[in-house]
């Protein structure tokens, strides 16, 4: 991928940081800056860290063509695109998941997901009634209360997107489970709650963390 590999440092803050914390752009075929989410595209490429606010401020500034030492032009929309293509990594993943019977639906489920210590992510959706959403809270809490580890909400997508994710059923409320097939949407779904300006808290280095223990890659 080049030297840069070596040097991710952000365009923005000047700041080394891991890959998994950081998007990589570069400069496209008709001279615009191209988000590289999976970091495989070819040619020089440079780092900004996955926050909104930085990738905005580098278009501002204008710091991609001197970081990509190219002419390049970058869209005043480019921390929108980011953040699409960020939804639709993570809702690829989520439908995988399913796929694999990792994650469970409805209040029911997840209220016992939770208690179980099966869960280690839930999720909602951005229109979910408070009412639905503080039921759930309360048996996080009595799973905290219990001696459990926290297990992190997060509310990144709408009503359609999650039902796109699973083929409809008009899903509000979810959980994803423990287990290998998990990982790959908990690290994307910890991204995009990042880039939009979500803190990295404990409970989302729990989740990170609880699905990495059954990776065997």
């Amino acid at each position: 991928m080049g030297p840069e590999m070596n040097d991710r440092t952000c365009i923005v803050t000047r700041e080394s940081g891991p890959a998994d914390d950081m998007i990589r752009f570069v400069a496209g075929p008709d001279g615009s800056v191209v988000p590289d989410l999976k970091r495989n595209l070819p040619g020089r490429g440079c780092w900004v860290r996955a926050e909104r606010r930085l990738v905005d401020e580098a278009v501002r500034r204008k710091l991609f063509p001197r970081a990509l030492k190219e002419s390049v032009t970058a869209p005043d929309d480019l921390g929108a695109l980011v953040d699409r293509l960020l939804v639709k990594s993570a809702l690829g993943s989520l439908s995988l998941a399913r796929k694999a019977g990792v994650v469970a639906t409805g209040s029911a489920k997840v209220d016992a997901a939770i208690r179980s210590g099966r869960a280690v992510m839930v999720l909602h959706t951005l229109e979910a009634a408070a009412d639905g959403v503080r039921k759930i809270d309360q048996a996080r809490r009595a799973f905290v209360y219990a001696g459990g580890p926290d297990i992190p909400a997060l509310s990144l997508f709408t009503g359609d997107e999650m039902d796109l994710a699973f083929g409809g059923g008009n899903v509000i409320h979810a959980a994803v489970l423990e287990g290998m097939a998990a990982n790959g949407f908990v690290k994307r779904a910890r991204l995009l709650h990042h880039f939009r300006g979500g803190s990295a808290t404990n409970s989302d280095r729990y989740a990170v963390d609880a699905a990495k223990e059954t990776e065997t890659e």
